[in-house]
């Protein structure tokens, strides 16, 4: 049997990755199963997010837990695929997939701030520096109950993780996609800088600002 690793280095496989892991990470969980479980546009609720988050902001922990692990699952899926033809299809996907997330086709390119789709990424791609980015959030959050520095904390740290633990491909595939993360988190830095972001489980005083990670 031929190893797909042996010629997947041509232009089409680069190109196929690319477009199979967009279209993976594209898919809107949140809005799908919201929309399904008949709470309607999760985009017209809170901060309008379609993230994990704001599903919870519906009161449906169920429905927030699975858009939790739907999203962080599309980026895994994506990494394990693509690592069946090498590190480089893999690098593709998986980037790929997390680009999909952020920009979704079907909604004008408008979604999610990447944080779950970031740590799924991380977990398929190389699981240790997926495990202590997840355990980097949850210290964070149980700590000082603050969501977005959790993952703004994470996607920070990630990039030295791998670093560390699996090489420099990793390490470049972390800092991509924790520079974007800090970029969708802009309005929240501006807030914790400000001393105004709530606190996981506190009420915002503006629903219409988004103000946690998704």
């Amino acid at each position: 049997m031929i190893d797909p690793a042996l010629w997947a280095h041509e232009p089409p496989y680069y190109v196929a990755a690319a477009v199979l892991g967009y279209m993976l990470g594209a898919i809107p969980f949140g809005l799908v199963l919201t929309r399904l479980s008949g709470m309607g546009d999760i985009r017209k609720i809170g901060s309008g997010n379609i993230g994990a988050t704001n599903v919870l902001r519906t009161g449906r922990k169920d429905l927030a837990a699975l858009t939790l692990l739907l999203d962080g699952g599309k980026g895994t899926a994506a990494a394990l695929i693509g690592a069946r033809y090498g590190l480089d299809i893999m690098l593709v996907a998986a980037f790929a997939a997390f680009i999909g997330h952020l920009f979704p086709v079907w909604l004008k390119f408008n979604g999610g701030k990447g944080v779950a789709t970031f740590l799924g990424v991380l977990l398929g791609a190389a699981w240790p520096v997926g495990v202590f980015a997840c355990a980097t959030w949850l210290l964070v959050a149980f700590t000082l109950r603050y969501s977005s520095l959790s993952a703004l904390i994470a996607a920070l740290l990630s990039p030295v993780f791998a670093w560390f633990m699996v090489g420099p491909e990793i390490a470049v595939l972390a800092a991509a996609m924790a520079v974007l993360v800090y970029i969708r988190h802009h309005q929240n830095i501006a807030r914790l800088l400000k001393g105004e972001e709530p606190k996981i489980g506190q009420k915002k005083k503006d629903d219409g600002a988004p103000a946690a990670s998704a």
